[in-house]
């Protein structure tokens, strides 16, 4: 059973490149971000471009119905709770992170990552926050620390819930960083030969299993999301997950490849609003 899924996965992936103007040279981020929901609208024209912020949910009904019964009480409130606490808790210095973060730290989360031209590399919203902490005397965290980082951007991405994705591309360096991202999402690894775009592009909407596969545009909106209750996951904890099912060695979490992938990821779902904290399945 598990070889007729990966290769029911497999069939077609040739030309990959070529059903998708994405992965054309010298497309500006917004072409790909075109070419991505042209895609999508031609393959499933039913569903609204806005819809893509429920993910995978968005292709059934009666799955996106028991999410927003789940939402009305949710389950991982307690875990909201921890990162508002971490976050409204001085250093000992006496400053919090609204302190140092542009605009108190609201209404900024759809900005990250973005490209620092002083750093000349990309930020992600922890590379902010461990800036933020060790300008304040603080020790950074650990790079993909669900207790500390995940609880934390978890509640500070809810002062930015409704926001719409803004990632700015600009200048040579912050392309080179986007083309970067870009290459890893389309290139194929590991033992299965799959690339990023292999599921969640071609076979969005096509069911893994019991589960159906979710589209990549509108996937950086909601993360870190809780599952099966308070299980949070971060988006580069599930970028290493995809790595691995694939067979393939991940990129350490925060490094330059994780990092650009997540760059030209989030790009895809400019103009979409956040949705923060989320569960899912």
């Amino acid at each position: 059973m598990k070889q007729q899924t990966i290769a029911k996965l497999l069939a077609g992936l040739t030309g990959l490149g070529i059903a998708l103007g994405v992965a054309t040279a010298h497309a500006t981020p917004e072409q790909d971000r075109q070419e991505f929901i042209k895609y999508y609208t031609a393959k499933y024209p039913n569903i609204k471009l806005d819809d893509y912020v429920y993910g995978a949910l968005a292709f059934d009904a009666d799955s996106k119905a028991q999410y927003d019964a789940i939402m009305e009480f949710p389950p991982y409130e307690s875990q909201i709770e921890k990162g508002r606490k971490m976050w409204e808790t001085p250093f000992k210095n006496g400053k919090t992170y609204a302190d140092c973060l542009p605009n108190g730290g609201k209404q900024i989360a759809g900005n990250y990552p973005m490209f620092d031209e002083a750093k000349g590399k990309v930020v992600t919203l922890e590379n902010a926050i461990n800036d933020c902490r060790t300008a304040n005397g603080e020790e950074a965290f650990k790079p993909g620390d669900k207790n500390t980082f995940g609880f934390l951007t978890a509640y500070m991405r809810t002062l930015s819930d409704g926001m719409l994705m803004n990632i700015k591309v600009e200048g040579p360096k912050a392309m080179a960083a986007y083309e970067d991202g870009k290459k890893t999402f389309f290139a194929r690894k590991g033992q299965l030969n799959f690339a990023c775009a292999s599921c969640h592009v071609q076979n969005a909407g096509v069911r893994l299993r019991s589960e159906l596969i979710s589209p990549a545009v509108g996937h950086a909106v909601h993360w870190p999301v809780f599952r099966g209750g308070d299980n949070l996951v971060t988006l580069q904890n599930r970028y290493t997950g995809c790595f691995k099912q694939v067979r393939a060695v991940p990129p350490a979490v925060n490094s330059v490849t994780m990092n650009n992938l997540e760059y030209f990821h989030s790009s895809l779902s400019n103009g979409l609003p956040m949705k923060a904290s989320v569960f899912r399945k």
